[in-house]
């Protein structure tokens, strides 16, 4: 009796790897009110890229943000100072 492949057969659509196609369909950008741990103290790298980005833009840093608030703040001191567009 010949063997038969039982491997699965791939299919296009799912084989399409989502880092290489420009709009992947997924939750990948998020409004951080939705966010499931958005009231979790900011992680260590959200509070040194506001730090950083505190300073450029001549505003006060606040460490006691969340990572929701500290998501929002990220992005409004990135269009004051053009940094990470």
């Amino acid at each position: 009796m010949a063997k038969q492949d039982t491997a699965p057969q791939a299919d296009n659509a799912q084989d399409e790897n989502p880092k290489t196609n420009p709009d992947p369909g997924s939750n990948t950008v998020k409004d951080p009110a939705d966010w499931t741990t958005g009231d979790e103290e900011m992680t260590g790298a959200q509070a040194s890229y506001l730090k950083t980005l505190s300073e450029e833009a001549g505003e006060p840093f606040d460490a006691g943000l969340t990572k929701a608030e500290a998501s929002k703040r990220i992005d409004a001191l990135q269009a004051k100072t053009g940094r990470g567009r």
